[in-house]
C-alpha cells in the first residue's frame, strides 16, 4: 500500500474518535509500525493530527476550546493519577488556590475532608467542596464563563489579588516546554497567572496529551512551574528538558496502567 493510502486510512480513522493508536493503525494498513510512525509523523509536520505516546490524537485549531464536559471526561483515568499525586504534595494548613481546569477539579474531589484553605477559581469545584468537612472554602468575585464555569474578570482578579496562598495549581490547557503554559481565553490566562503571582509555589497538572500544544493566551513559561505533575503519556525528550531547568517533573501512573 502507498503511503497516500496509508495516510489516508489514517485520517478516516482519527474522525469521530479521541485517539488512535500505532498498533490500530498497523493492522488496519497492514504496514509495520515503524512505517505509520513515519507516516504519522509526516502529518503531524502538516498540522493533520498530533502525536502523543502510543499512537495520535485530531489536531485541535488553537484558538477553539473543546466543550467542558468533553474535557472534563477526557484521559480521565491519567487526571486522577495526576490528582492524587498532587494531593500528596499538598500538606494539611496549607492555603490554596485551585485554577479552572478539568484536573484541578479532580484535586478538589480529593481535598475534601483535608485541613486545608481553598479558593477555587471555578463553580464546578465550588460545588464540591461547599459541604467539605474540614475544608475553609474562600470564594473569589467575578464573572462565571458560559460553559465553562471559570471565574474571570476584574473582581476576581481583585479577590486574588488580596490574599496570599502557600500553592497555586494550575491545570492549563496546553503546555510545551518551548511555549510555556497556555490558555484559550484571555480572560482566563489572566486569573492564571495573577494566581501565579500570589502563591508561595506552584504545581503544574499537565496530562500528556497537553504537550507540545499551544493554545492563544500565554500564561507564564514553562519552568515557571516549581513541580510538573504529568503522566507516561508525556514526551520524554520535553520531560528532560524541564528536568533540567530545576523543574520537578512527576510522572504518574494510571491504575490501570499499572
Amino acid at each position: 500500500m502507498k503511503s497516500a493510502e496509508r495516510q489516508r486510512i489514517i485520517v478516516e480513522r482519527l474522525r469521530g474518535t479521541d485517539q488512535v493508536a500505532v498498533a490500530e493503525l498497523a493492522a488496519a494498513t497492514g504496514a509495520s509500525e515503524m512505517t505509520v510512525r513515519r507516516d504519522l509523523d509526516q502529518l503531524a509536520a502538516r498540522g493533520v493530527l498530533r502525536r502523543v505516546h502510543g499512537g495520535a490524537v485530531p489536531a485541535s485549531p488553537s484558538g477553539i476550546e473543546p466543550p467542558f464536559a468533553a474535557r472534563a471526561t477526557a484521559a480521565i483515568a491519567a487526571k486522577r493519577a495526576i490528582a492524587a499525586a498532587a494531593a500528596e504534595l499538598v500538606r494539611d494548613g496549607e492555603t490554596i488556590v485551585l485554577d479552572g481546569g478539568t484536573t484541578a477539579l479532580e484535586l478538589a474531589r480529593l481535598l475534601r475532608g483535608r485541613a486545608v484553605t481553598v479558593m477555587p477559581l471555578s463553580l464546578h469545584a465550588v460545588r464540591e467542596l461547599a459541604d467539605a468537612p474540614g475544608v475553609r472554602l474562600l470564594l473569589p468575585g467575578g464573572e462565571p464563563r458560559p460553559g465553562e464555569q471559570s471565574l474571570t474578570g476584574p473582581l476576581t482578579l481583585a479577590s486574588l489579588r488580596a490574599l496570599r496562598f502557600d500553592v497555586a495549581v494550575l491545570s492549563p490547557c496546553a503546555f510545551d516546554v518551548r511555549s510555556g503554559l497556555t490558555a484559550f481565553d484571555l480572560g482566563d490566562a489572566e486569573v492564571k497567572q495573577t494566581a501565579l503571582a500570589v502563591a508561595a509555589r506552584a504545581i503544574v497538572l499537565a496530562d500528556g496529551a497537553k504537550w507540545g500544544r499551544a493554545a492563544l493566551a500565554h500564561v507564564c513559561a514553562a519552568d515557571r512551574a516549581d513541580v510538573v505533575i504529568t503522566d507516561p503519556g508525556a514526551p520524554e525528550d520535553q520531560r528532560a528538558a524541564l528536568a533540567e531547568h530545576g523543574v520537578l517533573v512527576h510522572v504518574a501512573v494510571p491504575t490501570e496502567s499499572r
